[in-house]
């Protein structure tokens, strides 16, 4: 199945506290952006690449960010939204005609692996909708309006959830169009599928799969990447 990774990189990075956005800070003198599509350029079952930046940002990223670094599979720069939703909605409007399975990944999330994009494409081939996650270590609590806690979860079926996220075409497209019919607004695309009454398969991510958002993740991020080494 032609299989096309759409990857979000318009957020303004604004937790991070510096003047240049995350997506384009680097790891190991490499911007983030390109260490994340590095691995999907790499990976075989994966056929193109969209990347979603800010509408000021297109020309800039595409001379000093992709070029330089030779990514044959990005076949398009698109101009992102307001909102992560919003880009990725711009991202699957793009999409060619031949598209069947869509691959959804943070650009801040540079520690994917090839393996776990395939683990997740194949459940996606199968089933129309897989994710990316790992278990909760910790014990969760679920918080009251008044701070008291009003109960333990139950750790065991409790998961975070990362990416990628995949999805048949038909599906996504299906999800985000009844997002815009209704208002809705989800926190990763999972959610608009899962609210369409269609299982999403979880697949068992890695904990080293950050994403870089703070500060302190990118000093874990620096961390990882010696360590790897």
């Amino acid at each position: 199945m032609r299989t096309v990774a759409i990857i979000p990189a318009a957020g303004s990075g604004n937790r991070m506290n510096r003047d240049v956005s995350k997506q384009y800070l680097t790891l190991a003198g490499k911007p983030i952006l390109v260490c994340t599509l590095e691995v999907f350029e790499a990976c075989p079952l994966v056929d193109a690449l969209l990347v979603v930046v800010p509408s000021q940002d297109m020309e800039s990223v595409r001379t000093d960010i992709l070029d330089p670094w030779d990514l044959k599979k990005v076949a398009g720069i698109v101009p992102g939204g307001k909102e992560r939703q919003d880009s990725v909605r711009a991202g699957i409007e793009a999409l060619d005609g031949d598209t069947e399975l869509v691959i959804i990944h943070d650009a801040v999330r540079p520690f994917i692996t090839a393996g776990l994009i395939e683990n997740c494409i194949r459940a996606a081939e199968a089933e129309g909708a897989a994710t990316a996650g790992v278990p909760v270590k910790d014990t969760v609590k679920e918080v009251g309006p008044d701070g008291r806690i009003l109960r333990t979860c139950d750790r065991s079926l409790l998961w975070l959830t990362q990416t990628p996220q995949v999805f048949r075409r038909d599906i996504i497209e299906s999800a985000h169009r009844a997002a815009v019919r209704d208002g809705f607004r989800g926190t990763d695309d999972t959610s608009l599928v899962e609210r369409l009454g269609i299982a999403v398969r979880m697949i068992r991510g890695d904990y080293g799969n950050i994403k870089i958002t703070t500060p302190e993740d990118l000093v874990i991020a620096e961390a990882l990447l010696a360590a790897s080494r």
